[in-house]
């Protein structure tokens, strides 16, 4: 072969590699690194499970939940690990069945109940680079039980792995009606400092047990201290005049902080724990949502709870992240009309059924007291479809650790079951067991069978709000699978699976944890 003869295929060799390796780099997408998911949590308050269009509701229209519901997993037997609001935001929080630390509804000016040495979700999330932020009502406590609300708030959220908090610090209808941001009370003045009583009065303003003609609407004994913005709260304050809330804003307000968040995170992987005040008492719902149901303010704030979870979703939206955000909207407790405020919830509900085809509610021992919408959405990711899962609030540490590859230690979580398949609508193998917790009792889910233990204690006022506690001095046992609404004891016909389900209670309630050893 001459020189020229080989030189000539070198050329076309180098030519054929060149296009070759052209078609290959025109054919085949850069590398790029897989960013974390962001996670947005909507935590709605005493939202029951029939309190949404998408579950059955007729009488409220939810779009913007409808609208997760229609492209997401919408599931049917998920659950709030508690019938009431503090256990439920700690089990979420930690993983952790909050019985096991006695934890329960608190007053206003409780201190802390989750050890800043506790491992959260938002502690574990920030391992692995999250920033997170919690914006609405606490109600898990704040300092340390000696607190002095006019220098710095803490421990408080950010101690136990929050980045940023705006705080409702207890809940609506209790003292202080302020909110909190970080460690400090927003727009608090040096010249008028806030003090709290939850032992009596402190001031000689007039108090609404005295004076309800001072109020917007009537309420009971235990909301008829203090009067803030026209309605009776729940314990005693002085001062702090100018950082008074008003209920009304509570929407814009903590809508906005939200968003504000988002938009200072959308580059980053990001954690936010939107916890609603709605659709909680005092129900005070913004003038431009008045009326737009005709169950008067209960309905009303369905209404405007909606609003909110569309002013988020279309901002993911419009910021280009909604593909790479996981959003999950549920409740803390089931549904509860008259708490404590005259506000004709129950004199206007019709036909409207807050706890669908269930039986009790709030605080009660019944399905309704923890069954609560639940709905996981992420565009491409999650496709639509219904699932009848049994799944709990406290998996969902576990799972979001796996989600985003981030160790769980031995002792973490210790009630907190990995069932990312199950939320992300991959699978149907949910738990085999779940705990139920009302005020009175520990309640178990297995198989078919709902067991409710006996109790001599009694909740009489629960009857004053119209509500099944599901409390009795003999054992219960449903199945669920044939009544949903615990409406026939069949005890009495399987004491053998009486006896067993008792048994399997009281060593899951008196073990350190449920991870090791039980359920999955």
């Amino acid at each position: 072969m001459n020189y020229h003869k080989l030189l000539t295929i070198l050329v076309l060799l180098a030519v054929s590699c060149q296009k070759q390796q052209s078609t290959e780099n025109t054919s085949q997408p850069e590398k790029t690194t897989t960013k974390k998911p962001n996670i947005i949590i909507f935590y709605v308050d005493d939202l029951g499970y029939g309190d949404v269009s998408s579950y059955g509701a007729t009488l409220v229209n939810t779009p913007n939940i409808d609208k997760l519901a229609d492209n997401g997993l919408k599931m049917t037997d998920a659950h709030c690990s508690a019938a009431t609001c503090t256990p439920s935001r700690y089990s979420l929080l930690t993983g952790s069945y909050a019985f096991r630390n006695k934890a329960a509804i608190l007053p206003g000016d409780a201190p802390l109940i989750i050890d800043t040495t506790m491992a959260t979700i938002p502690s574990m999330l920030k391992k692995t680079g999250y920033n997170t932020a919690v914006v609405g009502k606490w109600h898990l406590g704040l300092g340390d039980g000696t607190l002095n609300w006019n220098n710095e708030i803490k421990p408080g959220p950010i101690e136990v792995g929050f980045d940023y908090c705006f705080l409702i610090p207890a809940t609506g209808d209790r003292v202080p009606c302020v909110y909190v941001e970080n460690h400090q009370i927003v727009g608090l003045e040096a010249n008028d400092p806030l003090t709290v009583s939850y032992e009596g009065p402190i001031d000689d303003e007039p108090k609404a047990f005295e004076h309800p003609e001072l109020l917007r609407y009537a309420s009971d004994r235990q909301h008829s201290d203090d009067i803030i913005n026209g309605v009776g709260r729940i314990g005693y304050m002085s001062g702090g005049n100018k950082a008074l809330w008003v209920d009304e804003e509570f929407p814009d307000i903590l809508t906005q902080k939200s968003k504000e968040f988002i938009q200072k995170n959308k580059d980053n992987p990001f954690f936010l724990f939107y916890s609603f005040h709605d659709i909680h008492v005092p129900r005070l719902p913004h003038p431009r949502f008045e009326g737009k149901t005709e169950m008067g303010p209960r309905g009303d704030a369905i209404v405007q709870m909606d609003w909110c979870v569309g002013e988020i979703v279309n901002q993911v939206e419009a910021l280009g992240i909604a593909e790479n955000t996981l959003i999950i909207f549920t409740s803390d407790n089931g549904p509860v009309l008259n708490d404590g405020y005259e506000d004709l919830a129950v004199e206007k509900l019709g036909k409207h059924s807050p706890a669908g085809p269930f039986r009790g509610g709030k605080y009660s021992a019944f399905e309704a007291g923890t069954r609560v919408p639940t709905i996981a959405y992420w565009p491409g990711k999650i496709q639509p479809k219904e699932s009848s899962a049994l799944f709990s609030q406290v998996d969902l540490f576990t799972s979001l650790a796996k989600l985003t590859q981030t160790a769980v230690e031995n002792n973490d979580a210790p009630d907190s079951f990995n069932l990312l398949p199950v939320l992300l609508g991959e699978s149907e193998k949910g738990r085999e067991m779940l705990i139920e917790e009302s005020v009175l009792v520990l309640s178990l889910r297995k198989d078919q069978w709902k067991y409710i233990p006996p109790t001599e204690k009694e909740a009489p006022w629960m009857i004053d709000k119209g509500i099944e506690g599901g409390f009795q001095t003999t054992p219960q046992l449903y199945d669920l699978s044939k009544d949903i609404g615990e409406q026939e004891n069949v005890a009495d016909q399987f004491p053998e699976i009486v006896k067993e389900m008792d048994a399997q209670l009281k060593i899951i309630e008196t073990a350190k944890g449920t991870r090791q050893g039980f359920g999955l």
